[in-house]
C-alpha cells in the first residue's frame, strides 16, 4: 500500500502483456482462446472418463484426476485475463485482484509440483514393491499424498502474500508480463525488496530440489530393478508404462527450471513471456493429451462418450 498523508492510495498495475505487437494481438488471442478451449475440455474431459469408467479406479488414475483438476484450475487463473488484455485497451489490473491472481496461481503450481513427485512414487512401489503394493498404496496413503500437496501449496501461497502485501507500492507501476508473478510484482514495490526476494528463492529451491530428488530417486530404482528383469516384453511395458508421466515432468519442471532456477541476466523479456505462457498456458493442455494418447481405456471411455452424444442427437 501506498500513503498519502491520512489516505491510504490502493495502487493500480498495468499488465503490458503482449502489447509490444499490436499486429499480433488478434491471432495471438485465437491461438490462445483454442488452447484454454482445449485445456477446458482435456482436463474436465479427464476426470469425468475416470470417473465413469470403472477400470481407471485405479492410484495412478486417483492421482491424475487430481493433477487436471489442478491444471484446469490453473489455467483457469491466468488465461481468462490473458485473452482479455490481448483484446482490451485498458490493460490495468486492481492490487487486490493482481495478489490474488498471484496467491491462487502459487497455490496450484506449488500443488502440482508435488503432485507430480506423489504420481513418481506409484510406479516405484508397483515396480520395486509389487507383493506389497496394496499395502503400501493404501487408500489412506493417496489421499494424504494428495491433501499435502494441497496443504504445502495453500502454506506456500499465503506466506509469499503475506510478504508482497508487507511491501509498499507506487500508485502505478507497470508489469513487463501477462501474469502477476512474485518476481514481477517485487520488482515494482517501492521498499526494499531483498528479504521477500530471498524468501522466495528459498521456497523455489527446496520445492524444487525437494520434488525433483523424490522423482529422480523413484525413476533410478525404477530403472534397476527393470534392467534386471529377464523378460525383454516386461522391461518395455514397464518403460512404455512410465513414458506418459515422465514426458510430463521433463515439460514441467524442464520450463520452471529455465525460469528460475538459471537466472540470466541477458534473457530478454520476450524470452520470459514465451517461458511463462509455456507453464501456464501450454502445459496444462498438454497434461491431459499426455496421458490420454497413451491409454487405451481412456480412448475407449472417450470414443463411446462421443458415440452415445452421436446417437442422443440423432434420435
Amino acid at each position: 500500500m501506498l500513503s498519502k498523508g491520512n489516505q491510504s492510495i490502493i495502487p493500480t498495475f498495468i499488465l503490458l502483456g503482449f502489447s509490444e505487437y499490436p499486429e499480433l494481438q488478434i491471432p495471438l488471442f485465437l491461438v490462445f482462446l483454442s488452447t484454454y478451449t482445449v485445456t477446458v475440455v482435456g482436463n474436465l474431459g479427464m476426470i469425468i472418463i475416470i470417473k465413469i469408467n470403472p477400470k481407471l479406479h485405479t492410484i495412478m488414475y486417483f492421482f491424475l484426476s487430481h493433477l487436471s483438476f489442478v491444471d484446469f484450475c490453473y489455467s483457469t487463473i491466468v488465461t481468462p485475463k490473458l485473452l482479455e488484455n490481448l483484446i482490451a485497451e485498458d490493460r490495468t489490473i486492481p492490487f487486490s485482484g493482481c495478489i490474488l491472481q498471484f496467491c491462487f496461481a502459487c497455490i496450484f503450481a506449488v500443488t502440482e509440483t508435488f503432485m507430480l513427485a506423489a504420481m513418481a512414487y506409484d510406479p516405484f512401489v508397483a515396480v520395486c514393491n509389487p507383493l506389497l503394493y496394496t499395502t503400501i498404496m493404501s487408500q489412506k496413503l493417496c489421499v494424504l499424498l494428495v491433501a499435502g500437496s494441497y496443504s504445502w501449496g495453500i502454506v506456500c501461497a499465503l506466506t509469499l502474500t503475506y510478504f508482497l502485501l508487507a511491501l509498499s507500492y507506487c500508485e502505478s507501476s507497470i508489469i513487463n508480463n501477462f501474469i502477476c508473478d512474485y518476481s514481477v510484482i517485487v520488482s515494482v514495490s517501492c521498499s526494499d525488496p531483498h528479504i521477500s526476494q530471498m524468501l522466495c528463492f528459498i521456497i523455489a529451491i527446496f520445492n524444487e530440489g525437494s520434488s525433483l530428488m523424490i522423482i529422480l530417486l523413484s525413476y533410478i530404482l525404477i530403472f534397476i530393478t527393470v534392467m534386471r528383469m529377464p523378460s525383454a516384453s516386461g522391461r518395455q511395458k514397464t518403460f512404455s508404462t512410465c513414458a506418459s508421466h515422465l514426458t510430463a515432468i521433463t515439460i514441467f519442471h524442464g520450463t520452471i527450471l529455465f525460469l528460475y532456477c538459471i537466472p540470466n541476466p541477458k534473457t530478454s523479456w520476450l524470452i520470459v513471456k514465451v517461458a511463462s505462457v509455456f507453464y501456464t498456458v501450454v502445459i496444462p493442455m498438454l497434461n491431459p493429451l499426455i496421458y490420454s494418447l497413451r491409454n487405451k481405456d481412456v480412448k475407449d471411455t472417450f470414443r463411446k462418450l462421443v458415440v452415445t452424444k452421436l446417437l442422443c442427437h440423432s434420435i
